[in-house]
């Protein structure tokens, strides 16, 4: 299915998730995606969780769109990425 994905600039930390948050525009419609702190250090290392994020945004957002087009949403309707 060919969907026009787009990841505006509105990632924020959520300290109730203890996750990365962060939209994504799919054909107009917005869906949330999240990214955990602990699997943001796992995976590039010590330091500030949107920092982090930040610096490897583009990898991130090409996992999301992925986790997107397969359907992967959790209950709740969010795709978290591992």
């Amino acid at each position: 299915m060919n969907q026009a994905i787009q990841f505006p600039d509105r990632e924020i930390w959520d300290e109730e998730k203890l996750a990365v948050c962060f939209p994504a525009l799919v054909n107009g419609m917005q869906m949330m995606c999240a990214i955990e702190g602990v699997t943001l250090a796992r995976r590039f290392g010590d330091g500030l969780p949107l920092d982090r994020f930040r610096e490897h945004r583009w990898d991130l957002e090409e996992e999301a769109s992925d986790a997107i087009r397969n359907g992967d949403e959790d209950d709740q309707g969010w795709f978290w990425l591992s």
